[in-house]
Formats: C-alpha cells, sequence, structure tokens
C-alpha cells in the first residue's frame, strides 16, 4: 500500500490532466519530463510526488477502459 497524497499534489496533477491529458502516459520517467516542461515546479520531490500521481491515475484509467497494460 503506498501512502495518501495531499490534496494540493492531487489537485496540481488533475489541472495538469485537464489540460494536458493526451501527453501523459502511465510511464513515470515520461510524466517527469513532461511535469518538468509544463509546470515550473522546482523541488524535485513535489516533481516527482506529481509525476507518479499522474502515472497511477493514468495507470487506473487504462485499466477502467480494459486495454491489455504491456510491460516493457
Amino acid at each position: 500500500m503506498g501512502s495518501v497524497k495531499p490534496s494540493y499534489i492531487k489537485n496540481f496533477a488533475m489541472d495538469l490532466l485537464r489540460t494536458y491529458e493526451s501527453s501523459f502516459s502511465p510511464d513515470f520517467e515520461q510524466n517527469k519530463l513532461k511535469v518538468s516542461e509544463y509546470t515550473d515546479i522546482k523541488n524535485k520531490t513535489i516533481r516527482n510526488r506529481v509525476a507518479g500521481y499522474i502515472s497511477n491515475v493514468m495507470r487506473q484509467r487504462r485499466t477502467r477502459r480494459g486495454e491489455v497494460e504491456i510491460d516493457a
């Protein structure tokens, strides 16, 4: 089980997803780069937490839609 994310992480991630949803994927490394590109977050920890939450949301959306997840 993971830790509960603070609401500011969730709110920030959901705002990014509303604006740039097609740019994000379930891959954390790619999301980390996209979060850096789309925001001016200076703190690496906060950026990683936002990117991780986005990855988790995208993974959940993929499984809800019934898409098969392929691990590389």
